[in-house]
């Protein structure tokens, strides 16, 4: 995941930064210091994995073809 990445799956739900520590039980300030800047996310795999699966389980998809991306999973109706 790269950082323009975390930043537009966070924007695709609507969460704020607090929301997302919530949901991943990363800190706030380490949020805050991870989405700044481009390029890959510097952290520790444990890390990137609790933001990942936050962000997965609230219908986000990381797509990683030609060019890195973000898109909200399908939602089908019942």
């Amino acid at each position: 995941m790269n950082r323009s990445q975390l930043r537009a799956a966070r924007a695709l739900l609507g969460w704020s930064q607090e929301r997302l520590a919530d949901a991943s039980g990363v800190s706030i300030p380490t949020i805050k210091r991870l989405e700044p800047g481009e390029g890959l996310v510097q952290t520790r795999v444990d890390t990137l994995d609790k933001l990942r699966r936050a962000l997965e389980a609230a219908g986000v998809e990381f797509t990683n073809g030609g060019e890195p991306g973000v898109k909200l999973r399908r939602r089908d109706l019942m």
